[in-house]
Order: C-alpha cells, then sequence, then structure tokens
C-alpha cells in the first residue's frame, strides 16, 4: 500500500517543501510515461516533465483536489496542455527541430527505457529500440485523448479500473471499453503489442 495522498497535498497546499518532493517522487514515473509516449526523444520528455512539476509547485496552492485520482487528473491535464504547447512551437518553428544524427545525442534520445535497461550498450538493439520507439509515439498520438489517458493509469501508473474511471470520471466499463479499443487500435498501427505496453497476457488480464 502507498502511502495515502491526503496529508501529502494538505502539506504541499501550504507549500511543504517535502509533501511536493514526496510528491514529485511519487508521481513522476507516471507523468514522464505519459509525456514519453507524445514526443520523439527522452530529453524533450524530461524537459516537458520538469515543466508540468513546476506548473505542479506554482498552481497547487489552488488546487481543490483531495483525492488522488483528482491530483492525477489535474497533472494530466497540465501535462496535456504542455505536449500540446510543444507541438504548437514546433509547428511555428520547425527550422529550431533536430533532426536525426548520430553519436551521443541519439544515445541520449532513445533511452526511453527504465534507467537500470541502456540500450546504447547493444548498437543493434539501441537501433531497433529507436525506430521502434518512434513508431509508438507516432501511434499513440492516434489515440483519443481519453484512451491515453486510461493507458497511462492502467499500464503505466498501474491503477484499476475502478480508480482510472475515477479519474476520467465515467464508468468502469467505459474505461474496459477504452482500454480494449486503444490496444486494439495500437495494435494495427504498429503491427504488434509493444512490450513497454505490456505482455499479449497482461493486456488480457488488464480488461478483464
Amino acid at each position: 500500500m502507498t502511502e495515502a495522498i491526503e496529508p501529502l497535498l494538505l502539506s504541499a497546499r501550504q507549500g511543504d517543501t517535502e509533501a511536493l518532493s514526496a510528491l514529485y517522487r511519487r508521481f513522476v514515473p507516471g507523468i514522464f510515461g505519459y509525456i514519453a509516449t507524445r514526443v520523439p526523444d527522452r530529453a524533450t520528455a524530461e524537459d516537458l516533465t520538469s515543466e508540468v512539476f513546476l506548473q505542479m509547485v506554482e498552481g497547487i496552492h489552488r488546487l481543490k483536489a483531495e483525492d488522488e485520482a483528482r491530483f492525477v487528473a489535474w497533472l494530466l491535464r497540465i501535462a496535456r496542455v504542455t505536449v500540446a504547447g510543444y507541438y504548437r512551437k514546433r509547428a511555428r518553428h520547425p527550422l529550431l527541430v533536430s533532426l536525426p544524427s548520430n553519436g551521443a545525442e541519439d544515445l541520449a534520445d532513445a533511452a526511453l527505457y527504465p534507467l537500470e535497461y541502456r540500450p546504447e550498450s547493444d548498437p543493434a538493439a539501441w537501433t531497433e529500440t529507436r525506430e521502434e520507439w518512434q513508431t509508438v509515439v507516432q501511434a499513440i498520438n492516434q489515440l483519443t485523448e481519453e484512451q491515453r489517458q486510461v493507458l497511462v493509469g492502467r499500464l503505466i501508473m498501474g491503477y484499476d479500473v475502478e480508480t482510472v474511471a475515477r479519474l476520467l470520471g465515467k464508468k468502469a466499463n467505459a474505461i474496459k471499453a477504452l482500454q480494449f479499443r486503444a490496444l486494439q487500435r495500437l495494435h494495427r498501427l504498429v503491427g504488434r503489442p509493444y512490450p513497454a505496453m505490456g505482455s499479449r497476457h497482461r493486456q488480457k488480464e488488464d480488461i478483464e
């Protein structure tokens, strides 16, 4: 069981730095996971994740959410707006967008797996990983926002169906349907289930 979030939210709204740090540590993996599936490289995902939590610190004193589902929904709204702003900026300034290159920069871009796994230690695996991740990012960007949030909630944050339902303000059956359609569409777009999103067995369990 994780620590109840209500005391952390109360302390964080009062400016307690330890509570803010605890919220950051607890929710940064999920928010990073959401953003990393929306943008083409790790460096951008890290920058945007930092922006989200900076906005969290700046705005949490106004937050009325008192449970985890509503707090996460608030963070995901900030993340969604931040990602949209990133793409608007790219559209306005296309010449500033980094092009694929060789060397250390590409290795950093490719490192979208947990820290203990370093694809660059195997050049063949790194090349395949980077190409597959670009494909997955493009595919996930074709899902609806609700489908993306369901996948993040269920497969990255590890919430049960009922928690994700509260997060999105929907019924449990609607969440199951959204997850099923999202995974089916990813299967069609990518060509096969992507390991980072869970195995076939895990996917079957998740929608039951």
